[in-house]
């Protein structure tokens, strides 16, 4: 059974264009019984984002302009109280609720600091927890994130960081496989050339990340 008096949990679900994956993402955390509150954070998006998601049962926190992810993940965070956060891609596909139970379970009973989603890639699934952990779908205490100095979470730097905060701290994090999940992928959005791109982008600026925690840590800056 689920204990009463259990922290308050806001799921954080950063989004740039995503009016076409949003609203399903809503209603599934809307309809978890472990959720108090849905925080759409609208990163600057030109399309219907903001709509579909407040159509859908999530409080929306627009952005004026397209900050990036990991500033959308700070500022969703300083928007809510709540001592639990999930965060949540807003381009998720076959996502349920017994996915977030998964996920938050084992914070919430202190088994982890910090869990992180592996998505489902099929006959790959066995070698997925050797995977770096990169994962948008983590759940963990909102202090963790706000002891990480700000400049270490913008971009794709937010995950890499709090890995290494748990790492630091010498807290127990880690994954889970959650069947059935995947992502709307880049190429689905904006065609295979701009995906491609983005992609390299994306693998450049996680290995960067990681070089960066490390070398702010040897320095105390971290």
């Amino acid at each position: 059974m689920i204990n009463t008096i259990q922290p308050k949990i806001t799921a954080i679900i950063p989004a740039y264009n995503e009016e076409a994956t949003v609203a399903e993402v809503v209603r599934v955390a809307c309809a978890s019984k472990l959720i108090d509150e849905v925080l759409v954070v609208s990163d600057g998006s030109t399309d219907n984002t903001t709509e579909a998601a407040r159509a859908a049962g999530a409080r929306v926190l627009e952005l004026s302009k397209n900050y990036g992810k990991g500033e959308a993940m700070r500022l969703g965070i300083l928007d809510t109280n709540n001592p639990i956060i999930l965060f949540l891609d807003a381009d998720l596909s076959g996502f349920t609720t017994d996915h977030i139970e998964r996920l938050v379970w084992p914070v919430l009973t202190g088994a982890r600091a910090m869990n992180a989603a592996q998505r489902d890639r099929g006959i790959l699934n066995p070698l997925v927890r050797h995977f770096p952990l990169i994962s948008g779908e983590r759940a963990l205490p909102r202090e963790l994130f706000l002891e990480i100095p700000e400049e270490y979470t913008q971009g794709f730097m937010v995950e890499i960081a709090l890995n290494y905060a748990c790492r630091i701290k010498k807290l127990r994090y880690g994954s889970v496989l959650l069947p059935g999940l995947t992502i709307r992928r880049k190429y689905q959005k904006v065609g295979w050339r701009k995906g491609i791109k983005q992609y390299i982008n994306m693998s450049f600026q996680i290995i960067k990340a990681g070089f960066v925690v490390r070398l702010a840590h040897w320095f105390r800056q971290f």
